[in-house]
């Protein structure tokens, strides 16, 4: 089984953050102001918390929401998102994301083939979640839509830079 000890500290935080950065993408495709970003926020947290009670889930997936729980990984994951992501511009921050998981899928490819593919499906539920936490448009949550267009062509973007093919 492919873990935490199959990574380096860096390599393992890039690892740990990709669920927050599989997020971080939905939400820079279409800001949907304080309450869809607490929705889409949220989401990726609950992701974590189900995986990690799924005897079912990919082990290495599994690994990463049991790891979550320590403050020292915790740290870790947000520093090196902080450098990958800072003085990005919420224009770009789509972007650096999609590059990020893209390095993401290679690192998994190369440091855990036998749990990449599983662990890559479980990002694109990350995402999908996001995208479908909150309402796009409309008006205090009304005659809006669950995934809006720019999040679709993301979800179709992330699927791709994970390696994935293209059917959203």
């Amino acid at each position: 089984m492919t873990g935490k000890a199959n990574f380096t500290p860096d390599e393992w935080a890039r690892v740990v953050g990709s669920p927050m950065v599989a997020s971080m993408a939905i939400t820079a495709a279409d800001p949907s102001g304080l309450w869809g970003l607490l929705k889409e926020s949220m989401s990726g947290g609950w992701a974590l918390l189900e995986v990690k009670q799924d005897a079912g889930a990919n082990p290495l997936a599994k690994a990463v929401a049991e790891d979550m729980t320590n403050a020292d990984v915790r740290t870790s994951a947000r520093e090196a998102m902080q450098a990958r992501f800072k003085g990005a511009q919420l224009s770009d921050l789509k972007a650096r994301a999609i590059d990020e998981l893209r390095g993401v899928s290679s690192l998994l490819d190369s440091k855990a083939p036998d749990e990449a593919a599983g662990f890559k499906r479980w990002l694109q539920t990350v995402a999908q979640r996001a995208a479908e936490a909150g309402t796009e448009g409309g008006f205090l949550g009304f005659g809006g839509v669950v995934v809006s267009d720019a999040e679709r062509a993301t979800l179709v973007e992330i699927m791709t830079a994970l390696g994935q093919g293209t059917t959203a």
